[in-house]
């Protein structure tokens, strides 16, 4: 069948989202032994992340940064509670609010984590630099999305 001038559009390595899609299955082929070694998922790294950076936030918080539902985020939470990384908490000012606390289990998993960020770092072939450009480039795109689907 000939192709009929505009088709490229319709070519899966013209597709932005399928570059992204497939460098995100990239990463996780990347993450998942440096992750199993910590006894964590991706999403539990991430949240983790967000606790080392600062401890106590509300479950809407870190839904708000990890761009998760509170349907996925709970039992996200749970499974950290039971692995002994993190503590699940009424707020006292406010009980309708859950805050997240690591547990000294959870906030000495964060020595064994430092050399996470530098693998990835390795693995892409690119400077810090350059990689820190790209993030920013990504975030914006992805804010830019977020607000057109609104």
């Amino acid at each position: 069948m000939a192709r009929k001038r505009g088709d490229d559009a319709l070519l899966l390595g013209n597709q932005l989202c399928f570059a992204v899609y497939s460098t995100a299955h990239a990463f996780n082929r990347v993450y998942k032994p440096l992750l199993d070694a910590l006894g964590l998922t991706y999403p539990q790294y991430l949240v983790m992340l967000c606790l080392w950076e600062r401890d106590g936030q509300a479950v809407k918080e870190l839904g708000e940064l990890l761009h998760l539902d509170s349907g996925t985020l709970t039992p996200l939470l749970k499974r950290l509670e039971a692995a002994g990384l993190v503590r699940r908490a009424r707020d006292a000012a406010d009980e309708r609010q859950v805050r997240i606390h690591l547990t000294a289990a959870g906030r000495s998993l964060r020595e064994k984590a430092r050399a996470v960020p530098l693998s990835i770092l390795c693995a892409s072939g690119r400077t810090s630099d350059e990689l820190k450009a790209l993030q920013k480039e990504l975030a914006s795109l992805r804010d830019r999305l977020n607000a057109a689907s609104v």
